[in-house]
C-alpha cells in the first residue's frame, strides 16, 4: 500500500495539535510555528508507531519537507 500524503496529515494535525493546519509535499518545519525541534521527534515517532517503520538517524536528518518524509516511509513499507 501506497501512503500517500492524506495518511500523514491526521498525525502532524495531531501532534502539532490544530487540526486546521493544512499541509502540501512541499510544507517545511519552518512553516508552522508549532513545528519546533522537539515536536519533530515526536512526529518522527508517532508515523514510525502508526505505520510500524523505523527511520534511520540519517533519513531524518536529510528531510527537507512532509514530500521527504513520504518518499522514506513508502520506502520503509513497501509496496
Amino acid at each position: 500500500m501506497k501512503i500517500d500524503l492524506a495518511h500523514i496529515i491526521p498525525v502532524l494535525r495531531d501532534v502539532l495539535e490544530d487540526d486546521t493546519l493544512q499541509f502540501t509535499k512541499q510544507s517545511r518545519a519552518i512553516d508552522y510555528t508549532a513545528w519546533t525541534s522537539v515536536v519533530h521527534i515526536y512526529i518522527v515517532s508517532s508515523i514510525e508507531k502508526k505505520f510500524k517503520v523505523r527511520f534511520t538517524t540519517y533519513q531524518i536528518l536529510a528531510w527537507k519537507c512532509v514530500g521527504d518524509i513520504l518518499k522514506d516511509l513508502n520506502e520503509g513499507v513497501g509496496e
